[in-house]
């Protein structure tokens, strides 16, 4: 059994406490940190299984029965925390991204150099069975040599422009997930990124200073070309999907929704909608995610997202800014401390 310590009680701490609460056999929250602990999240913990509750996380890295540390807690503490976890000599699980400063993130780089921490960046979408099965059909060689690959990702509401000045802009607060699926499809790493990118969806994104409709293309180190487009708004709800188009065929996956039942009538054909939001369709995915978190600690393995793989997701970001602020292609290689 595995002891954790989860820092932070917002929604994604919450989500995590649940899942592995309810489906993670190996694991048991210890304590839950939050600044802002009160009695009804104290009390929502409890019921849920955690031991204990603090609004100090220092006594979470102090616990020695306290093998592995999740972070989620605000961005700006992700890389300090980190860098504490790891000296502390506990696991790290630590939500996307590490930081929005490259030289941030190489601290924590420099802190597991000679540790024996196990450290996972939260990238959930790798491990929903959808973009599960298209990386499967590509690493299996069904499709070919990787031509193309079409990733499409708008949110089913935007978020409020105060979120927004301090999320460090949709680059790295909604598409780094993109960029990470575009790495995992590909199996490589880009090398270029252009972007196109306005202000369609609220005019206060704008005013905030970031956009909320973009698309993104790439090129990729295996010479294939990727294609990302984003909307902070879909009408329809949560619109997930992906393509990957190779020399000998092509791999794509659809929408989750409630059912796949068709009506078909004299109003015409109809379906459900997408999954309303991201822990409608990716809840499975974030248990999953801590499941190989918790088996690399106990088998002494690798996890399958490490810090190298959320240092290229922000490179990837900070490179499509550049883009978008100076007109230009941008090489990958451009961005540095």
């Amino acid at each position: 059994m595995v002891n954790v310590g989860i820092i932070g009680a917002g929604r994604i701490g919450k989500v995590h406490v649940e899942s592995i609460c309810t489906q993670v056999k190996d694991a048991k929250v210890k304590m839950l940190a939050d600044p802002f602990m009160n009695d009804e999240t104290e009390k929502w913990a409890k019921d849920m299984g955690v031991e204990a509750m603090t609004k100090d996380y220092k006594e979470i890295l102090a616990d020695p029965e306290i093998d592995a540390v999740l972070i989620c807690s605000s961005t700006d503490t992700h890389s300090p925390i980190s860098v504490e976890a790891i000296k502390a000599g506990k696991h790290v699980f630590c939500e996307k991204p590490i930081d929005h400063d490259v030289a941030k993130i190489k601290e924590v780089i420099d802190a597991l150099k000679d540790s024996n921490v196990k450290y996972q960046v939260g990238f959930n979408r790798r491990f929903d069975h959808n973009f599960e099965a298209v990386q499967k059909a590509v690493a299996d060689g069904k499709i070919g040599d990787t031509h193309i690959i079409k990733i499409t990702s708008r949110d089913p509401e935007p978020p409020c422009a105060d979120y927004v000045k301090v999320s460090g802009g949709i680059f790295l607060d909604m598409t780094i997930h993109d960029f990470d699926m575009v790495r995992f499809l590909a199996g490589c790493n880009a090398t270029e990124v252009y972007v196109e990118a306005a202000v369609l969806v609220d005019p206060a994104i704008g005013e905030a200073g970031d956009v909320d409709t973009a698309v993104i293309t790439l090129k990729m180190e295996n010479g294939a070309i990727a294609v990302i487009d984003n909307s902070r708004k879909a009408a329809y709800g949560y619109d997930q999907r992906a393509e990957v188009f190779g020399s000998k065929g092509m791999v794509a996956v659809s929408n989750d929704s409630t059912s796949s039942a068709v009506i078909s009538n004299a109003d015409g054909v109809t379906g459900e909608k997408p999954l309303y939001f991201f822990l409608e369709r990716y809840m499975a995915a974030y248990a999953k995610e801590i499941k190989c978190f918790i088996e690399a600690i106990e088998n002494d393995t690798d996890t399958p997202l490490g810090v190298m793989d959320g240092l290229q997701s922000v490179l990837m970001g900070l490179a499509a800014k550049k883009s978008l602020e100076e007109h230009r292609p941008v090489k990958i290689s451009e961005i540095t401390v």
